[in-house]
């Protein structure tokens, strides 16, 4: 055979499979299964499941919401290897150890699952994208708006969840960067709860107790907020309720409750309904090939809510 015909004929079926190889991987809405992974059962994870929902119903793509039943990595490496034996399309988790999903979430992107991360990154997972707070900006934001309620002067503490968690741990990194220009500010305490109210409550009455000149609470999970509220409705602590400064992070109902009682000063509200559509929006892209760009980390931002714009923030 002629080689100019041999040549032709090599790029007739050359150009034929790539042909065949898009429609293979160009998979109908219908035939798409996402899951979408929170860190445990709680009602902030609630609101990003309402997202992801409904982006899912939206783009008609198959949808599961798997929820764990504890902070422990184990369980959340089970639930990927158990998405992985159903061939899902798509998995987007909210990580509680980083360290501990990395080989699991590498091992799924591996089998031609696209996996990405939410409200918690694993930075070294593989991952296409993070979507979410930055944490470290919302930290310093935090750190800013304690700052000036002291005056720059006075003992703080730290009510953080999961002690490995990265989102929690990059908020009080934040913290600290954005206390460097409050020298008169000590941070005395650095307690974690586990993400577990009763534990949070324990913490909280135990810092009070060894430290009775203090003058602000950092809650950066979910359960600081609730916690420091419950022990500042004690008869023990009941005094330095509106004296001590707190702010908390999440929106929960015993947040904003606490809020308007005034055992809160300020909540740091991140945007957990828009988190979970993105998280469902970008997979589906990535299953289906439309999202051509690479993929970049997306920051969807915190609004500091007080007593003044309690009724009219959004998220």
């Amino acid at each position: 055979m002629d080689k100019s015909i041999r040549l032709a004929l090599g790029i007739g079926f050359a150009t034929v499979a790539l042909s065949l190889g898009v429609s293979a991987h160009a998979k109908d809405a219908k035939d798409i299964s996402v899951a979408v992974i929170p860190k445990v059962a709680v009602p902030f994870f609630d609101d990003c499941n309402k997202g992801a929902q409904t982006s899912a119903d939206k783009l008609g793509v198959k949808y599961q919401w798997v929820v764990p039943q504890n902070t422990r990595g184990s369980t959340q490496v089970q639930i990927i290897e158990d998405l992985i034996s159903k061939h899902v399309d798509g998995i987007a988790i909210s990580v509680n150890e980083p360290k501990s999903v990395e080989s699991v979430m590498k091992r799924a992107a591996q089998s031609g699952i696209k996996v990405l991360t939410y409200d918690s990154d694993s930075p070294k997972s593989g991952r296409s994208m993070y979507i979410g707070t930055n944490n470290e900006a919302a930290g310093a934001t935090m750190a800013e708006t304690m700052g000036k309620a002291l005056g720059g002067t006075g003992e703080v503490a730290i009510v953080t969840g999961q002690l490995g968690a990265v989102n929690l741990n990059e908020r009080i990194a934040g913290i600290k960067k954005g206390l460097a220009k409050y020298p008169g500010i000590k941070i005395v305490e650095t307690q974690g709860t586990d993400d577990d109210l009763a534990k949070g409550v324990s913490v909280v009455e135990t810092t009070l107790r060894a430290h009775p000149q203090l003058k602000g609470i950092f809650g950066v999970s979910q359960v600081g907020g609730p916690a420091v509220s419950k022990v500042l409705n004690t008869k023990e602590f009941g005094a330095m309720k509106g004296k001590l400064e707190v702010l908390a992070f999440d929106d929960l109902p015993d947040t904003l409750k606490a809020l308007k009682d005034g055992s809160i000063q300020g909540i740091m509200v991140q945007r957990p309904v828009t988190m979970g559509s993105l998280a469902v929006d970008h997979l589906v892209a990535q299953i289906q090939g439309t999202d051509t760009s690479p993929p970049k980390d997306i920051d969807t931002g915190v609004t500091v809510v007080t007593k003044d714009n309690v009724g009219t923030y959004t998220k």
